[in-house]
């Protein structure tokens, strides 16, 4: 199988379950930033965080897939193939956001974005989701979305904050608050 299909040379691009749309329509922005979110976990896990973190990272990704494929089709396609993110999967981000939380201390003051390696581009990725999100919230005026998409983007967005926080007490490295001007 090639690669290349040139059915895009036009400045089109084919939707899931069928249709053409502009490669800048906003249904192509939304799966678009996802897919680069998705990337982005990629570029996280290969600079080798702890271990329960790439496991958890390897979940969102399968499940960033799915989100993915969910706005690459609108819900009146016919498209019973297409997995469609789903409340189960932002109980999951709640769970395991709850199971973080527990080790962490309290978060009193805004930290700023660093520390270990894989926490700092966890922070990149927490901006790049809620882009995503904005994208999302966009199409949603415009065209039907899954109905959990929104909910699942949300809270991924707190997920990865919280995740990053994590990642740098498994790495040892303290956080830097946010220190207002006097």
């Amino acid at each position: 199988m090639k690669i290349y299909t040139k059915t895009g040379d036009s400045g089109t691009t084919a939707l899931f379950a069928g249709g053409r749309v502009p490669k800048h329509h906003l249904r192509v922005e939304a799966y678009g930033t996802i897919d680069e979110l998705n990337s982005l976990l990629g570029v996280v896990r290969a600079s080798r965080p702890s271990q329960a973190t790439d496991a958890w990272l390897e979940t969102v990704q399968n499940q960033l897939f799915h989100l993915g494929a969910d706005l690459a089709t609108p819900p009146s396609a016919k498209s019973s193939w297409v997995t469609r993110i789903g409340k189960d999967d932002t109980h999951w981000l709640e769970a395991s956001i709850d199971q973080m939380t527990e080790q962490l201390p309290p978060l009193r003051n805004f930290v700023l974005p660093g520390g270990a390696p894989a926490a700092a581009q966890l922070q990149v990725a927490r901006a790049v989701c809620r882009r995503a999100e904005r994208i999302m919230t966009a199409l949603d005026q415009h065209a039907e979305i899954g109905a959990d998409a929104l909910a699942y983007v949300n809270r991924l967005s707190d997920w990865l904050f919280t995740l990053a926080r994590y990642e740098n007490m498994q790495a040892g490295e303290s956080e830097t608050k946010w220190g207002l001007r006097q």
